[in-house]
């Protein structure tokens, strides 16, 4: 049969349609990995800002932004069982960081229609880093690290969380710096191809020496150039207008596509004293392999 050749040529065009439709609904189908950092402010307060004014509305922003896993700072375990309560889609593990389910938590939360916990634990940021609630390098509290491998329900890929709350006080940059050289050594210590976030109230900015020992092996999903959007800093103590980035979220072994910071208020009110981070990531293509 004889075709002229504009037939050909569309024929021709029609092939490579529909070779690439295939790939391109594959690659359209692939899900991002959301992570949110969020502290969300102990329960502290007795003014306006008391957490049961608060509960609903962080509730609300989390089902809007729908992350797959959060890593949180300041969480007591009645918060963590009120969010519950109102995002039945999520859990959540973590230790009081005395031990036990007492005290702050880094309470980490995930989506179980996305995500499946394979291994979890905790470690102190202290020269005794197994012992529950250990204090050293001048700390005035424990200061700890919740983890996490998790695995994608959805393809199978893996990644690791770690989440983390950094000690506040001015004279406290050399304890910063060895929580921020601790975690790298357990870093250290995975796979080297397996991806890998890390989040959490670092109390201080990016000019700290801290920042620059954990950003020798990550990198800072606000600074690599990635689309972004809100504001840089985060710490505004219930004022709506931050005047420092304190909270970070790092990685390495994944494609960030997009970093925000979220000021979601209803009025005056805010969800917390902090703004959350949310970033969104590619895993890669293959499962890592896990030792």
């Amino acid at each position: 049969m004889f075709f002229s050749r504009a037939r050909r040529r569309r024929f021709r065009l029609l092939l490579i349609i529909l070779m690439v439709l295939p790939a391109a609904a594959t690659l359209a189908a692939t899900p991002s990995l959301k992570v949110m950092s969020f502290n969300v402010r102990t329960p502290a307060d007795t003014n306006d800002n008391r957490w049961e004014n608060r509960r609903d509305l962080m509730a609300k922003l989390i089902t809007a932004q729908a992350p797959d896993v959060i890593g949180t700072q300041e969480l007591v375990k009645q918060q963590a069982d009120d969010l519950i309560a109102r995002l039945p889609q999520y859990r959540w593990f973590g230790e009081g960081r005395r031990g036990g389910d007492g005290d702050e938590h880094m309470g980490v939360f995930y989506r179980t229609d996305r995500l499946k916990v394979l291994a979890s634990g905790n470690f102190w940021l202290s020269d005794t880093p197994e012992a529950a609630g250990s204090i050293t390098w001048g700390n005035l509290y424990p200061r700890m690290v919740t983890w996490a491998r998790f695995e994608r329900v959805a393809d199978g890929k893996r990644f690791v969380l770690y989440d983390t709350h950094f000690p506040y006080r001015d004279q406290d940059d050399a304890a910063r710096l060895k929580s921020a050289q601790l975690i790298v050594k357990r870093i250290a210590a995975l796979p080297a191809d397996e991806p890998f976030v890390l989040t959490g109230d670092f109390n201080t900015t990016d000019a700290d020496p801290a920042h620059a020992a954990l950003t020798a092996v990550l990198k800072d999903a606000w600074l690599a150039g990635a689309p972004r959007s809100g504001p840089e800093a985060t710490f505004h103590d219930f004022t709506g207008t931050p005047d420092r980035r304190l909270d970070w979220i790092l990685f390495r072994n994944m494609t960030l596509q997009s970093v925000q910071t979220l000021t979601d208020h209803a009025g005056a009110r805010y969800p917390s004293d902090h703004f959350p981070v949310v970033a969104e990531f590619a895993l890669p293509v293959a499962p890592a392999a896990t030792h």
